[in-house]
């Protein structure tokens, strides 16, 4: 397909602003600067860098990433207060977030408005304010997936009249699926001409679903965290809607995708998260195959058990041995170590290999396998 066929889709990351908000995640200046350079690096053209309100530490390392990127957009992210407003100011930023809860829950319970006078007079005083910083503004419309559309659709015509450049639909507590995604954001292109950003959570493991199917409904950009990082069970990865994206031909990104594994790798670090062996797309075992029924078929032809080429992501298959390997998997992997077995050698490793898989829960290493074969010879 070609790229005039797909939308041009805009990734806004936020690994370092939603993404730190993961419970103990905490990056210090050189590794959100080393991040943010590395996302910049990777294709990614707007960056969500922080909080402002948080002080004077927050303030100083968004100035030096939004100094030191050269192509990529920078945001701040604010509530509608004075305070917020007035610390995002002189730090270089391109775009604030200027936040405010859409659902009656919130609106009450949070920001203890009683009459949608009050609030749409709150939100006017703050969106022009926000609009006299000389920045771009993003009207950030929070738990927009539990709000009244009628209601959401009043404050985008009042972002617009405001100067705003753009509205965020927040799945704040990661409750919609494809179906109810597609609905809202639906509604909102036919009574906008305003950009609509994507911002899903992944409570019930749907965030990456859901961004596809703003995307197929008209927004324009996305919010995404490396890895996923984020609140609760976090947000929509970068590396898994890139990926989608191009795979399913639904939209066009400009994100280099074999660079990926390194921006993750990078992040994970920082982040001190463990590495999840199964995480798609740069998960360490999510091109590695045991099954003899995968195995021979991948060797057969690779097509029978892809869904997309690991070199997409400058990765490869590979095979292990374990308690579902077959003979031609036990005899493949061991040719690759220089060992050439006999059928009658492989039917006795394909039985000491369930006990030691069972015994162990694990993969073998090259040291196991060359222990396992001892005592095998012909």
């Amino acid at each position: 397909m070609e790229r005039n066929q797909i939308p041009v889709v805009t990734i806004n990351d936020t690994t370092l602003r939603d993404g730190e908000q993961s419970p103990g995640v905490a990056f210090n200046t050189e590794e959100k600067l080393a991040i943010a350079l590395n996302l910049e690096s990777v294709g990614v053209q707007e960056l969500e860098i922080g909080v402002p309100a948080m002080g004077e530490a927050e303030q100083e390392t968004m100035s030096v990433i939004a100094a030191s990127l050269t192509r990529a957009k920078t945001m701040g992210w604010c509530r509608m207060t004075d305070q917020d407003l007035n610390s995002a100011s002189g730090l270089g930023l391109d775009w604030v977030d200027v936040s405010i809860p859409v659902s009656k829950q919130q609106i009450r319970s949070k920001l203890g408005f009683d009459s949608d006078k009050a609030y749409f007079a709150h939100g006017e005083r703050y969106l022009k304010q926000a609009v006299e910083l000389g920045v771009d503004v993003c009207v950030g419309m929070e738990d927009a997936s539990r709000a009244d559309l009628d209601f959401m659709l009043r404050l985008t015509e009042l972002a617009q009249e405001c100067g705003a450049k753009r509205v965020r639909f927040a799945d704040t507590v990661g409750i919609l699926d494809g179906d109810k995604t597609r609905s809202y954001i639906s509604s909102l292109r036919a009574n906008t001409d305003l950009q609509i950003e994507m911002h899903a959570h992944n409570d019930l493991g749907l965030a990456t679903a859901n961004t596809l199917a703003a995307i197929d409904a008209g927004a324009t950009s996305i919010n995404t965290t490396v890895v996923g990082l984020g609140e609760r069970a976090g947000n929509a990865a970068l590396e898994e809607v890139a990926v989608a994206l191009s795979v399913l031909n639904k939209g066009f990104t400009g994100i280099d995708l074999q660079a990926l594994p390194q921006l993750c790798q990078l992040v994970q670090n920082a982040s001190g998260r463990p590495e999840w062996l199964q995480k798609a797309i740069v998960g360490g075992s999510v091109f590695t195959h045991e099954s003899g029924v995968h195995v021979d078929g991948l060797m057969k032809d690779s097509n029978n058990y892809q869904g997309f080429s690991p070199e997409l992501v400058g990765r490869q298959h590979e095979f292990v041995l374990g308690k579902h390997s077959g003979l031609k998997a036990i005899r493949a992997v061991y040719q690759n170590l220089g060992v050439h077995l006999s059928t009658a050698q492989c039917e006795q490793l394909r039985l000491e290999l369930r006990h030691w898989s069972e015994r162990y829960k694990c993969m073998p290493t090259t040291d196991d396998l060359f222990k396992l074969v001892q005592g095998n010879a012909a």
